[in-house]
């Protein structure tokens, strides 16, 4: 009896032995979640960074499930693998700021075991600067009280819009050549950047530290330029192109960055709406003679609504229209590096309303180039005020030059004659001369505050005399109505629209 004991316990042992071999041979595996940092800082508005979990499960993935204080936000169903990444983005928004916002991921194995990771994200106050990095390719809205840095040259793509509301700033770091930092509407994009009287939208410089609310730099000067790019609109509407082409690449954007086409058949294309925007400290150089203007309008169709524009201190032009057929109401440019207003390209529309002030370096008030292809078409320039300087020129009509210029007031400039030629109104190019000769190119009622002992045919070269006329500082009869520029432009606090009638 006490032989069969000593046999059933051996028996049992070996049993118990065999059965903890088994069990060693089929561990209970844990589960592991790693990737997820345990913090983040963000301001309300921004997205947190993407974060990538990755789970390992030995025993096999059925669930995780991502909570957001508490709240189930997502549940991801496994099939039993062992290893799974996960990526996790989160967009906050205005009600989460000054909130610490808890995100737990919560991975289940097939045998019921379970691994939390934390990750709580603080949360600021709404991002009041924007950094702009990348093209823009879906539809964006630029909200009032927040300033947008553009951090190079975005192009808002063909199909997108861009709406800017108003009182927005947006500020272009500091870049030359191909890095010179610029906003592009691309042909087939729109801009609906629609200010206000009180609240304009003002593009500027990273250097400036003008705020929402402001009108005028706090510590920049008004002719301080060359220190970002500028604005420029593309669109389809017909050009006059050398070689009958029917697109080129616009001024100041580098051949291989095709956002920069324009050009098309379409005279009524639609590029968006710009009113109330003050374009500031521009003019970047991408190469020699390659400036970006202030403004560029590159076959802008007729569509399209601009009124309502200031440009300050451009190293290149003020305002430079390559064809197209849109129109421009209410322009003032003040301090522009190169010509004040430039056209080129047949443009086809109407400048309606404009102030030219001239700064030291600003050539000609106005540039007037004719077609470049067997394509022709003419523009109008009236009721403007041009104020001039020793240095700079009333004009240059060049090239073919065609349009009709009227109801145009001239002051401040110097006699051509003690100048060298600056500050006179001149034809360039036997193709000008006839064009003017069969009214091709035509002139009504220019005024002029003369310098002393200066003639009219002295400032009006060619025959363009006999439609203009002397008048007493003051005494004008024809030019701007300045009160559409009252209180929103640069120009206009700082004085310099005062002494206009």
């Amino acid at each position: 009896m006490k032989k069969l004991f000593n046999w059933m316990m051996i028996a049992t042992i070996a049993v118990s032995t065999m059965t903890a071999c088994t069990e060693e041979e089929t561990p209970n595996n844990t589960v592991a979640i790693s990737g997820v940092p345990a913090t983040a800082v963000v301001e309300a508005g921004q997205t947190v960074d993407p974060v990538t979990a990755n789970i390992t499960a030995g025993d096999g993935l059925t669930t995780l499930v991502v909570y957001k204080d508490g709240v189930v936000v997502e549940t991801i169903n496994y099939t039993g693998e062992m290893n799974a990444d996960y990526q996790f983005s989160y967009q906050t928004t205005a009600e989460d700021a000054d909130k610490n916002l808890v995100f737990e991921f919560v991975a289940t194995d097939m045998n019921g075991d379970t691994q939390t990771s934390t990750y709580v994200v603080t949360v600021g106050e709404i991002a009041t600067v924007v950094k702009i990095e990348n093209n823009i390719t879906a539809n964006t809205e630029w909200e009032t009280g927040k300033v947008y840095v553009l951090s190079g040259r975005i192009a808002v793509t063909a199909g997108v819009e861009l709406k800017i509301q108003p009182g927005v700033i947006v500020k272009g770091e500091a870049g030359s050549g191909a890095n010179a930092t610029a906003l592009v509407i691309a042909r087939g994009a729109t801009i609906e950047a629609i200010g206000t009287a009180e609240q304009p939208i003002i593009f500027t410089s990273i250097a400036d530290e003008i705020a929402p609310g402001m009108i005028a730099s706090p510590n920049l000067d008004p002719d301080l330029d060359g220190l970002w790019g500028g604005l420029l609109v593309l669109g389809k509407a017909p050009s006059s192109f050398a070689g009958d082409v029917t697109e080129v690449q616009i001024e100041g954007i580098p051949p291989s960055d095709s956002n920069g086409l324009h050009g098309g058949d379409d005279p009524a294309d639609y590029s968006g709406t710009i009113k109330y925007v003050s374009i500031r400290h521009g003019g970047a150089n991408i190469g020699e003679g390659n400036e970006i203007n202030g403004l560029t309008l590159g076959s802008v169709g007729s569509s399209t609504i601009i009124e309502n524009v200031e440009v300050v201190a451009n190293q290149d032009d003020g305002i430079e229209w390559f064809g197209g057929t849109v129109s421009v109401k209410n322009a003032v440019v003040w301090n522009a590096g190169d010509d004040a207003l430039d056209t080129d390209m047949a443009w086809a529309g109407t400048l309606d309303n404009f102030i030219v002030i001239s700064g030291g370096s600003t050539d000609h008030a106005l540039e007037i180039d004719g077609p470049e292809g067997s394509y022709n078409d003419s523009h109008t320039l009236q009721n403007g005020t041009i104020v001039g300087n020793d240095a700079s020129e009333l004009g240059d009509f060049r090239d073919g030059a065609r349009g009709t210029f009227k109801n145009i007031l001239f002051q401040g400039f110097a006699d051509p004659a003690s100048t060298d030629g600056r500050g006179d109104l001149s034809l360039s190019g036997d193709k000008s001369l006839e064009n003017f000769t069969n009214g091709i190119l035509s002139f009504e009622n220019l005024e002029v505050v003369l310098a002393d002992g200066v003639s009219l045919s002295t400032m009006f070269k060619s025959g363009t005399d006999a439609y203009a006329s002397a008048v007493a500082d003051g005494a004008g009869t024809v030019g701007a109505d300045k009160s559409v520029f009252a209180d929103w432009t640069w120009s206009a606090v700082a004085g310099q629209l005062d002494a206009l009638k």
